[in-house]
């Protein structure tokens, strides 16, 4: 690459625990009619999804570790920001209602929001789009993620999606895959070969002026996706399917393969997919940790466990944390639950993580209250 632009990053990112955004969840939702409830896609509206676990605090750490000629930084939220982030010429909060029009709010749809990001005032040609539960895992080679006249993506390892009309029992993403195939068969692509794949849970490469020309092209996709308020089953997202498999069939998008992890906290094994990801940081290009959890409390000790790794995998704080706590660049805070949680320390003493990764089991004398 050529190109020596910064290359700016953009996250989406919601509180699910705080309060006032929750009282407009709920109101969202008993607006709803008894067939927009149906329509909800699986796992749409569950805590998992909005759920704050300290995720995106990591996930800048591991960006500023990872890849630290990053260009600008803008956290996509709804009246919200994180209470340790540090205000910085840097980075910038991009409120819903400064992208979205009044009368499409509110939402709780990423789909929906993330329709929206190259909305963004001052955002680079060239720029990563990040879920925060999404981090780089070992240095950035910026020709790893971009070509000389365009992106590179991956597909994920889930199993191959069935060849068939949307369902309302699928993933998002599954038929999303089905939707992104229906568009692009009724069109011109004679080239295109549809892959009955999903995409990976990656840092997404993305061009700005991409996006604005696939508004004009499809705007049938970007209306639907914009209409939603919850997710829903038959308007799934387009930015995490469509728009790539669109640059695919235009040849702006390779496939490509990239050493990565997925972890899901909701499975009983989460504690040795953590013990694998620490032994393997730093051969990775990138990893996700999903919180499939859905509706657990939030003293649930697999959110802790996660917690507990990622700092033991990030453990310096980065210049975006301002922690008002220890006056200090921020070592992490725990959780009083954390502290004294009795199957968090027998996972942590069980795995034996301090011999694959430096985790050591840590005690109530950390504690800050």
């Amino acid at each position: 690459m050529t190109d020596a632009t910064p290359i700016d990053i953009v996250y989406l990112w919601v509180d699910g625990n705080d309060p006032a955004w929750r009282r407009r969840r709920h109101r969202a939702a008993e607006k709803l009619s008894v067939l927009h409830r149906d329509a909800i896609a699986v796992y749409g509206n569950v805590e998992g999804r909005f759920r704050d676990n300290d995720e995106l605090r990591y996930s800048l750490r591991a960006l500023e570790k990872f890849f630290p000629e990053h260009g600008h930084v803008y956290i996509v939220t709804d009246a919200q920001a994180p209470g340790w982030l540090r205000a910085s010429e840097h980075i910038t909060i991009v409120d819903h209602a400064s992208l979205i029009p009044a009368a499409s709010l509110p939402t709780f749809d990423s789909g929906n929001i993330e329709s929206y990001i190259h909305r963004i005032p001052n955002l680079s040609e060239r720029f990563f789009y990040f879920n925060d539960d999404v981090f780089f895992g070992a240095p950035v080679k910026v020709d790893d993620w971009f070509s000389d006249d365009g992106i590179r993506v991956a597909w994920s390892d889930e199993p191959m999606v069935s060849d068939e009309p949307l369902r309302q029992d699928a993933t998002s993403l599954e038929n999303a895959c089905r939707l992104s195939g229906q568009w692009l068969a009724a069109r011109d692509f004679p080239a295109y070969r549809h892959t009955f794949r999903t995409f990976a849970h990656s840092p997404r490469p993305m061009l700005r002026s991409m996006l604005f020309a696939l508004e004009v092209a499809a705007p049938d996709m970007f209306s639907m996706v914009r209409s939603t308020v919850f997710r829903t089953w038959d308007k799934p997202t387009i930015v995490s399917d469509f728009v790539m498999r669109w640059a695919i069939a235009n040849g702006v998008a390779t496939v490509r393969d990239y050493s990565h992890l997925y972890v899901s906290t909701g499975d009983t094994d989460t504690a040795h997919q953590l013990a694998a990801l620490i032994a393997q940081l730093g051969k990775l290009a990138f990893f996700c940790i999903n919180d499939t959890t859905d509706d657990a409390h939030t003293l649930d000790p697999r959110l802790a466990l996660v917690r507990e790794a990622l700092q033991q995998i990030f453990p310096e704080a980065s210049g975006f944390e301002n922690d008002a706590l220890a006056g200090q660049p921020a070592p992490y805070r725990r959780r009083r639950s954390d502290a004294v949680n009795p199957v968090l320390q027998r996972n942590l003493y069980e795995l034996d993580l301090h011999k694959v990764g430096g985790m050591v089991p840590v005690t109530g004398a950390e504690e800050i209250v």
